[in-house]
């Protein structure tokens, strides 16, 4: 796992899309919630992308899981909305330009001596739901961001492992805890930070676990018993949310959402957001 910041962004530049119902033989059903915060019912896009979609989902939100921003770089970054921008350059350090290449739509950091184009895609982040006795195994964090505040073990995929050899690896690395993967459970998007969650449901090959270097405790806990008053961040609290949803009516489903932050909030506050465009199947 890495250490991370987080980047509040406006939603300047952005245009409002509303999404309609999905055709009746879709794999997937949309479910709308009551959301506990007032917002808007849309989901920010860029105006320039309006003209390449086409409506297929009715925009819905439900209130209120794990959110960390890499920092893996060096390079030298600046917060602008929801754009970072990228002062050097990290192939050569030259001094970055901030405009559109030819042929493209979007801002780049281009290098103003080296002329090559740095580009930024979204973090992959992979972690597992444990269930063992009918008890869930979460985390308490010893780094920060949310020291001292737990979380289901996840983190960082690393480059030359798939997603559910990374969500295995991190469940070792934090819990020292060896788990084998049932099923996919929840992807979660958070355009606001680039990143995209992925929870697979696992389960304990053995009854072992203890903190490991990034976790101060370890601890299985009865549904009734999760901590929600100190969950480390909005994805958790998404995917404990859905996980308990789906039992009480029988199993646990495929999740799809987008975590959309509450504008003006403080990345802290894991409360303040909606889940924007669930599917579930």
């Amino acid at each position: 796992m890495l250490k991370a910041i987080q980047i509040v962004g406006s939603s300047s530049g952005f245009a409002s899309y509303r999404f309609r119902k999905p055709q009746p033989n879709s794999a997937f059903s949309l479910i709308s919630r009551k959301p506990i915060l007032t917002t808007s019912e849309t989901l920010l896009l860029p105006a320039s992308q309006l003209h390449s979609h086409k409506s297929c989902f009715r925009d819905f939100r439900m209130s209120s899981t794990h959110s960390k921003s890499s920092s893996s770089s060096s390079v030298a970054v600046q917060s602008t909305g929801n754009i970072r921008k990228i002062n050097f350059c990290q192939f050569c350090g030259g001094p970055n330009k901030h405009e559109i290449p030819d042929g493209e739509e979007k801002v780049r950091a281009i290098c103003t001596h080296c002329g090559k184009i740095t580009y930024e895609n979204p973090k992959m982040v992979v972690g597992c739901l444990i269930e063992h006795d009918k008890k869930i195994l979460m985390c308490r964090r010893k780094i920060h961001p949310s020291y001292g505040l737990w979380t289901l073990p996840a983190g960082y995929m690393e480059i030359g492992e798939s997603a559910a050899e990374g969500a295995i690896r991190e469940t070792w690395e934090e819990a020292n805890a060896e788990v084998e993967v049932q099923s996919l459970f929840a992807q979660l998007d958070i355009p606001l930070i680039g990143q995209t969650y992925m929870i697979f449901l696992a389960k304990l090959k053995n009854p072992h676990f203890s903190p490991g270097p990034e976790s101060s405790e370890c601890q299985l806990f009865e549904l009734d018993d999760i901590p929600f008053d100190s969950l480390a961040f909005s994805s958790m609290l998404v995917s404990l949310n859905l996980y308990i949803e789906d039992i009480k009516v029988g199993r646990p489903k495929f999740h799809y959402g987008v975590i959309n932050k509450r504008p003006g909030t403080s990345p802290s506050d894991i409360h303040a957001y909606t889940l924007d465009f669930h599917m579930q199947s």
